[in-house]
This record gives structure tokens, sequence and C-alpha cells, in this order.
């Protein structure tokens, strides 16, 4: 799935530039049209690495403004990289790492999810929001993950998916196919970003066709934890020790 009217050809640079071009209202609208349940799932997902690692370095692919890189310091580790290739994105992530002080805790750089600029067996934890999805070759992005965990490290990410039970899964379908893409066209000034998000998660391999791709990409011990009836799902793994 890719946006039609974009002027660059390969899907990273496609949502590069969409994601410049709607970085500044970005924030407002993941907080608005989630009802702000997007902060409760990436405490959930915070969780879920506390639970099984005791990271010191983390990685974060595709940070965006950051949100998931601050709420990993309640890990206590000892910094957190963020990388995305919209630098838009970035400059406004670290606008608010600067306002909160946190400069000298979290560091965000540009980069590509799929050729990541760092040695083999550099993190603990390599994380991702909300990103997976915009990838362009997802199984190459989580085989880099993979590669720059030290062994025994977690790779954790947390995706929007699609719940399944009756009127839940219509009502949300009408709502995400809809309302949002409207009230983010609106807000955003952008005619393409928000009728590319429901149709990104359409096309998202979820629940075990995901999990198999983590293991295609060389993790073990996979597993995945549904949240809010499934409207999104956090999957995580481990890089064999």
């Amino acid at each position: 799935m890719v946006l039609k009217n974009r002027m660059r050809n390969t899907k990273n640079e496609q949502v590069e530039e969409m994601f410049d071009l709607i970085a500044r209202r970005y924030d407002f609208l993941n907080h608005f049209l989630s009802l702000g349940t997007d902060r409760f799932w990436r405490r959930k997902a915070i969780n879920i690495v506390g639970e099984n690692i005791k990271p010191l370095k983390i990685l974060d692919v595709a940070t965006g403004t950051g949100d998931l890189a601050i709420a990993a310091l309640r890990l206590n580790p000892e910094k957190v990289t963020g990388i995305d290739i919209s630098e838009k994105m970035l400059e406004l992530g670290m606008k608010k790492i600067q306002q909160r002080g946190l400069g000298d805790r979290i560091e965000l750089i540009k980069g590509n999810s799929e050729a990541i600029a760092f040695p083999d067996n550099t993190f603990d934890v390599a994380m991702c929001a909300f990103g997976v999805r915009n990838f362009e070759n997802p199984l190459k992005g989580l085989s880099e993950m993979r590669r720059v965990l030290r062994p025994g490290g977690m790779v954790m990410v947390l995706e929007f998916s699609k719940p399944s039970s009756f009127p839940f899964k219509q009502l949300y379908f009408f709502y995400f196919r809809r309302i949002l893409p409207f009230i983010g066209r609106i807000v955003s000034g952008d005619s393409e970003a928000y009728n590319y998000l429901p149709e990104s998660v359409l096309a998202f391999p979820e629940k075990a066709a995901f999990t198999n791709l983590m293991s295609g990409a060389g993790l073990n011990k996979v597993d995945l934890k549904r949240l809010s009836g499934g409207i999104a799902t956090i999957y995580f793994a481990f890089k064999p020790e």
C-alpha cells in the first residue's frame, strides 16, 4: 500500500514526506482521535518490557515525536536512542524532550529502520510503536532490530490491529474508515495521510501472521497481548542467546 499522489517513489520516501507534512498536528491528533487511549497502550507496552528485562540501553525505532522513548524512562535505563526518517517529527520530539529536561537521557537521530546505523549487540531492547506498518520491508526492519540487540535482548512492537467481535468490530471500522480520516484531514490539512492510516492497518499482517514474521526475522519466544478489544496489539520476542 502506497500513498498514490506523493512525489517520491519508494514507500520510505513517501512516508517521510507524509510525516514531515503532518508533524505539527501529529501529537494532538494521536491523542484526540484515540480519546487518549494511545497513552494507555504505550504504558502497557513499556510494562511488558519491564516484566521481561531490565534494560540499560533502549532503541526506539520510528520514534516520531518521542512519546514511547519518554515513556520508556520509567524503566530507568541509562539511555534511550530514538531513530526516525522524518526530520520534522524529530525536531518536535527534541523540543518536547528539552522542555522536560530529558536531553541527557534521550537522544533522537535521523535513521532508517531497515538500515540501522549501530553495530551488532548494542541494545538491550529494540521497540517500535505504530511504525512497523510503515516499513517498506517489515521483515528487514525486524531483522535489523534483532541484529542490534545483545543476545537475550527483547524486541517489542506496539501496533494497531483489528477487533473481531460484534458489534465492536462494525463500530470500530465505521469510525476508522469514515470519522477518523475526515477529522484528520481537516485538522492536519493533508488529504492523504489519514486515509493512509486505516488502509495501512487493514493491510498489516496481524496476530499469527505477524508473530510468524518475527520468527522469520530470527527471534524466538514470540508472544502477543491484545489491547482494548483488539484495537491494538503488543508483540514481543527475544534474540536467541
